[in-house]
């Protein structure tokens, strides 16, 4: 079967490989969409300190089922169409023993750690199967990083009447401001392209402000009757965005970080104490966030096609991903079809 491996920074090829088969209690995906991730931009740059080479990118990814391995649910039938959850958990470290195994300490992310959906065919445990046959295919493989977004307002705790400001309104910002309007908040959406902001909005977005051209302080101050944001999600991963986070936060409010900094970041560490601020990091995603983020969709209040910039057949994989790393100011998403 195909796939399409990045050999090591800025080196792509296509490849022949061995076609898997599923063991007791998994199921054959017969791959149809994958979405190019950062992660993987970053694995083609050379700047990802996860991957090890060469790696089969794709960890956004839909398909159907094409075997059934033994003990697996007779409702899992061939044919079925399904979203993957890509990540692993060992059951026994901390993470996993506090019941959240998308942070477990030893987790291997499909096109991370072990290689990705980037090709023909991927066996999966049935348990990471996000089964929906109503949906087309590009939308359950951008369930993924919506899931994201969703996970990071659960970790920020959100609830009905908070004032929630989300900065960064990349394709985790818009998961970020849905899953903040699917419990109830009234967002705030801070980017530096006016360009996002319909995308925003139709996300769940009440108020949107351009940090090139607002003053954020202000217009945050003005939007929440002077207090600033319950609770703000960090989706950019820049070291300015972090420490505005802590900045705008509100007494006693939450800072939710999904975005790496690729810089160390220095604070005035008094706001911790003074405001007695929570402040978490958020971890991918498990798969009551995908089941949330599916049910949005298929209500007809997001429809991830929106986000979709690029598409391209598996066989120009390589022109999609020079693509980005050429010109990122004109991506939002880019999918491959198989």
């Amino acid at each position: 079967m195909r796939a399409f491996k990045i050999i090591d920074k800025g080196e792509t090829g296509f490849f022949e490989i061995e076609k898997p088969s599923p063991k007791e209690g998994e199921v054959l995906i017969l791959v149809k969409k994958v979405g190019y991730c950062g992660s993987d931009l970053n694995t083609y740059r050379g700047i990802n300190p996860l991957v090890k080479y060469p790696r089969i990118p794709g960890h956004e990814l839909s398909g159907i089922v094409g075997e059934v391995g033994s003990n697996v649910p007779e409702g899992i039938k061939i044919g079925t169409q399904a979203a993957i959850t890509p990540q692993t958990a060992c059951g026994k470290c901390s993470s996993c023993r506090n019941n959240r195994p998308n942070a477990c300490r030893f987790n291997e992310t499909l096109g991370v750690q072990r290689d990705g959906a980037l090709t023909d065919y991927i066996v999966v445990p049935w348990e990471k199967l996000v089964i929906d046959n109503s949906l087309n295919l590009t939308k359950l493989a951008l369930l993924e990083p919506l899931a994201v977004g969703f996970h990071a307002a659960k970790r920020g705790e959100v609830k009905k009447g908070d004032k929630v400001a989300v900065l960064g309104c990349g394709v985790i910002g818009l998961g970020a401001i849905a899953g903040a309007n699917f419990r109830g908040a009234e967002v705030i959406a801070i980017d530096i392209a006016d360009e996002k902001f319909d995308a925003a909005k139709t996300a769940g977005a009440t108020h949107t402000i351009n940090s090139m051209k607002d003053n954020v302080h202000d217009r945050l101050l003005e939007l929440t009757d002077g207090h600033g944001p319950d609770v703000i999600i960090e989706a950019v991963g820049n070291a300015l965005t972090y420490k505005m986070a802590v900045d705008e936060v509100c007494f006693t409010g939450k800072v939710v970080y999904i975005g790496y900094a690729s810089q160390p970041v220095s604070y005035e560490t008094k706001y911790f104490v003074m405001k007695e601020i929570d402040i978490r990091g958020s971890r991918g995603s498990d798969k009551q966030d995908f089941e949330d983020v599916l049910s949005v969709v298929k209500a007809g209040k997001l429809d991830p096609e929106q986000i979709v910039s690029h598409t391209f057949t598996f066989d120009k994989a390589d022109e999609a991903i020079q693509l980005w790393a050429n010109d990122p100011s004109k991506v939002t998403k880019i999918v491959i079809e198989l």
